[in-house]
C-alpha cells in the first residue's frame, strides 16, 4: 500500500517544474500557429458516453479505453481521442450553420494500452479540425500547419508521410475483396508484417496481379515519383482519383514551400478507420513513434448525424518533447527576474515596488526571509534567478547581481 501511495501508475508521470515550463511553452508555440490560420480554440469534455467512441465512429479498440459506470449505470469512458469528440460537438452545436469551421484544441487523451509497448497511456494531444470542406487547398493547408507547428519548436529534421485512404480502398474494390477481411489486411499492412500479408491473401484465393499489387503496398515509399510508379498498377477509377488528389495537393504544399518535409508511403493504411482520403504522420529523429497523425474523415460526422466532409491533425505533445530533449534543441523558458528580501520596518514599501514591477511584466519572487543573504545567494543561482533586491531600510536597497556577483547599496528612489 504505501508503495502505492509513493509511486505512479503505469503510463502516467509527473511533470516537474523546468519540464513543466518547457511544455508549456511548445505547447505555446504550436497553439500560436493554429490561432495564425485562424482556428479558434474548443474544449470538449475529459470524459463521455461510450457511444462516441464506439466501433462503428472508427476509433481505437474498446479494450483500450478506460471504462468506468456512471450513478445512473451509463458507461463513460476517459476519452481516447479528442476528434471524435469535436465531431460530436461539431454535430450537435453547429449543425445549421453551413459555413466552415476551424477548431483547435489542447487537452489530454487517455488509453489503457499494453504496458511493454512502452507507450504514455495519458498524453497530451494539440490538434486542429476544418469542417466543412472537401478540397486539396483544405488537406495541403493542414499538412503545412503541422509543418509550420513543428518548426515554431524548434524541430527541424523531421518528415510527413503521406498515404491515401481512396488509393487502399480502391485497390481492394479492384481485387473483389471481401469487406470483412479489409481491417485485418489494412491492420497488417499497416504494421508492416508482410508474412502475416501473404499468407492472408493465399487463404483468398486472389488472382496474382491483384495479389502482388497488395503484397507490393509497403514498397510505394519515397518521394512525389511514388505516385506515377503506383498509377501503373491500377485500372480502378477510385484508385487512381485518389493518385490525382495526392499529386495535386502535393503541388500545392510546393507553393507552400514545404515540400523538403515531404514524402509519401502509400503501404500507409492506418488503423482508424475514420479517415477516408489523406492519411499522415510525422516522425522525426529521437522517438520510435510517430509525433503527428491526421487525415480526412469525411463520414466521421455522419455517425452524430450530421454529414460533413472534415480534416485534422493532432500533434502528440509529450512525443515531440521527448524528441527536442533528446535532439539537444534548447527551449528558452522564463525565469525569475529578481528574489525580493525585506526586514520588517520595510516590508511595506519593498511589497508595493514588488507589486508595481510584477504589473509591468516582471517576474518577482520573494525570498527566504529567514535565511541570510549568502544562503538566498545560493538559492538564486540555483534556480536561475536574475538578481536579489535586498530591503535594507525604507530608504536603502541592496542590489545583487547573481550572474556577475556584483552588488551594490542605492537610493530606494533610485529604481524608478
Amino acid at each position: 500500500m504505501r508503495d502505492k501511495q509513493l509511486h505512479t501508475p503505469e503510463g502516467v508521470r509527473d511533470i516537474h517544474c523546468n519540464e513543466a515550463l518547457k511544455k508549456h511553452e511548445i505547447q505555446r508555440r504550436i497553439m500560436a500557429v493554429f490561432h495564425h490560420y485562424g482556428f479558434l480554440d474548443v474544449q470538449t469534455p475529459t470524459f463521455e458516453y461510450i457511444d462516441v467512441f464506439s466501433h462503428d465512429s472508427g476509433t481505437i479498440d474498446i479494450k483500450n479505453m478506460y471504462k468506468f459506470f456512471d450513478s445512473d449505470g451509463n458507461i463513460l469512458v476517459m476519452r481516447p481521442d479528442i476528434t471524435p469528440s469535436v465531431a460530436r460537438m461539431m454535430a450537435t452545436g453547429y449543425h445549421h450553420e453551413n459555413t466552415p469551421k476551424r477548431f483547435c484544441y489542447l487537452g489530454n487523451a487517455f488509453r489503457n494500452i499494453e504496458s511493454y509497448q512502452l507507450k504514455l497511456r495519458e498524453f497530451t494531444q494539440a490538434g486542429v479540425e476544418l469542417i466543412g470542406i472537401d478540397s486539396e487547398d483544405a488537406d495541403a493547408e493542414i499538412i503545412a500547419i503541422v509543418i509550420q507547428s513543428l518548426l515554431a519548436v524548434g524541430l527541424k529534421d523531421f518528415q510527413i508521410d503521406i498515404g491515401q485512404a481512396g488509393f487502399f480502398k480502391g485497390l481492394l474494390e479492384e481485387a473483389g475483396l471481401d469487406s470483412k477481411y479489409e481491417e485485418e489486411l489494412r491492420m497488417l499492412i499497416d504494421q508492416k508484417n508482410y508474412i502475416a500479408v501473404e499468407e492472408l491473401l493465399d487463404s483468398l484465393e486472389l488472382d496474382q496481379a491483384h495479389k502482388k499489387v497488395l503484397l507490393d503496398l509497403p514498397k510505394f515509399f519515397g518521394d512525389v515519383k511514388v505516385i506515377e510508379q503506383a498509377k501503373s498498377t491500377t485500372m480502378n477509377k477510385k484508385a487512381l482519383a485518389a493518385l490525382d488528389r495526392l499529386e495535386r495537393i502535393y503541388n500545392i504544399l510546393c507553393d507552400y514551400k514545404v515540400e523538403q518535409y515531404i514524402s509519401f508511403d502509400l503501404g500507409m493504411v492506418s488503423q482508424i478507420n475514420y479517415y477516408t482520403g489523406i492519411v499522415f504522420r510525422g516522425y522525426t529523429f529521437g522517438t520510435g513513434v510517430s509525433i503527428v497523425d491526421g487525415g480526412r474523415y469525411d463520414t466521421l460526422l455522419q455517425e452524430f448525424g450530421h454529414s460533413a466532409p472534415a480534416v485534422g491533425f493532432a500533434i502528440i505533445v509529450d512525443e515531440v518533447m521527448n524528441s527536442i530533449e533528446r535532439q539537444h534543441i534548447e527551449i528558452d523558458v522564463p525565469s525569475t527576474d529578481t528574489l525580493l528580501l525585506y526586514n520588517l520596518k520595510s516590508r511595506t514599501m519593498a511589497i508595493s515596488i514588488a507589486d508595481r514591477m510584477r504589473r509591468e511584466g516582471m517576474r518577482i519572487e520573494i525570498g527566504m526571509l529567514d535565511r541570510d543573504l549568502e544562503e538566498n545567494i545560493a538559492y538564486g543561482k540555483k534556480n536561475h534567478i536574475g538578481g536579489i533586491m535586498n530591503f535594507l531600510s525604507l530608504d536603502e536597497v541592496e542590489l545583487v547581481n547573481l550572474e556577475t556577483e556584483e552588488r551594490n547599496t542605492v537610493d530606494v528612489k533610485s529604481l524608478f
